[in-house]
């Protein structure tokens, strides 16, 4: 069977179970941070008594419910406990495949831009792998050394840690995958807190309740502290896990800055919507945000071309262009590619002409093709498709 069609495969059936398993994690996150947020003190004093510090009433699909959370712990367990981690390690594991699968399978066409480093199949997805880790364990010991001591120095090193490995990551690998493996560190540092912190803190409780002793509170404290970082990493890790798709992002000059500024609006948009739980409708948080988004579109938009009708070239002078450069995906019997991506076919000179305006937005505008430039398409290539647009693409 095809190798390209099995990759294909591969990859749909991974991303569509890591779109499931992911959403389950990712509503459970947001379900119990709100809930945490949206908690009030008891007014029964039984439940006081038990040590129950806050409580709430809701309503969904026609049923009452009355959620409790004890300040440290109830008195005596349940026979039934549900766990929430599942959810979390599947996701981590079925992106980790993804990425292997989509990535260092195919390094050499999704990791390598030969205008950025001259990298090996290997070197690349090394780097890609010590991300993950060095990530992990840059994030594991600012929140060991500084959560005690100040909040808001964790949250800026940490800031400008993901910023120092987008800028790294720009200058060796290609953009979307050096925006790609920013998003997996932040979410194998997610998953990795919930298998290294949360889990076993919460299973330290139960021991020392089973063992008839009073739980520290320290560890409710920290799988908490934990637990609230992944609720502000989602949205950034969601973007970047969306940006393969939108070229303008990652191929600009200064892609580690625009990811920065994306993934700092994310966070205070998250900020507004935890805090909006508590009752406190803090509106500078989006519309400082909304400002940064509005403001990064405004700075990435393409400028208009200006190009001369006089001379341009024909589309029989830039067929042999194409079928250099874009022919091994956009062809009807494609050797990059299982199937040309979009349908997009650019064998003849009808076909050519019919998709002009893609072509131009993709290879001059965005340079979003040829991908990864596995081709080597250069600049002044680029220019003879913006001038045949100019000429109309006759």
């Amino acid at each position: 069977m095809d190798f390209n069609y099995l990759i294909d495969v591969s990859s749909l059936l991974l991303r569509w179970l890591h779109l499931i398993v992911g959403i389950a994690w990712i509503g459970s996150s947001f379900y119990f941070v709100w809930l945490d947020n949206s908690l009030q003190p008891p007014t029964d004093p039984a439940l006081k008594a038990k040590g129950v510090g806050g409580e709430l009433w809701a309503v969904h699909g026609g049923g009452f419910y009355n959620p409790q959370k004890y300040l440290v712990a109830p008195a005596h367990l349940p026979k039934e406990l549900h766990w929430f981690k599942w959810e979390s390690y599947s996701t981590f594991i079925t992106g980790f495949f993804l990425l292997g699968v989509l990535y260092y399978a195919q390094a050499a066409t999704y990791m390598i831009d030969p205008m950025r480093a001259a990298l090996t199949p290997a070197s690349a997805v090394g780097i890609g792998l010590a991300t993950l880790v060095v990530g992990w364990l840059v994030y594991d010991t600012l929140c060991r050394v500084l959560m005690r001591r100040s909040l808001l120095l964790f949250a800026a090193l940490y800031f400008l840690f993901v910023v120092a490995v987008a800028w790294g990551l720009t200058q060796l690998l290609s953009g979307r995958a050096a925006f790609l493996h920013v998003g997996a560190m932040i979410a194998t540092t997610m998953s990795a807190n919930v298998f290294f912190w949360i889990i076993p803190g919460q299973k330290k409780t139960i021991a020392m309740m089973q063992r008839g002793e009073t739980p520290d509170p320290i560890h409710g404290l920290r799988a908490k502290q934990r637990s609230v970082h992944n609720n502000y990493l989602t949205l950034p890790v969601l973007f970047c896990m969306i940006s393969n798709h939108y070229a303008f992002t990652y191929n600009h000059p200064q892609a580690w800055l625009v990811l920065a500024l994306i993934l700092l609006a994310a966070v205070l948009i998250r900020h507004f919507f935890n805090l909006r739980h508590k009752g406190v409708f803090a509106w500078p948080y989006p519309a400082a945000g909304g400002a940064l988004l509005l403001g990064v579109f405004i700075w990435l938009a393409p400028a208009p071309l200006a190009v001369s009708a006089n001379g341009a070239p024909a589309v029989a002078d830039i067929q042999p262009l194409l079928t250099a450069r874009c022919a091994g995906c956009h062809s009807a019997t494609p050797t990059l590619m299982p199937a040309a991506p979009a349908g997009v076919v650019l064998d003849t000179e009808a076909q050519i002409r019919a998709n002009g305006p893609r072509i131009l937005a993709q290879t001059v505008q965005l340079k979003a093709m040829p991908l990864g430039n596995i081709t080597e398409m250069t600049d002044d290539e680029r220019q003879q498709i913006a001038a045949w647009a100019g000429g109309g693409y006759r």
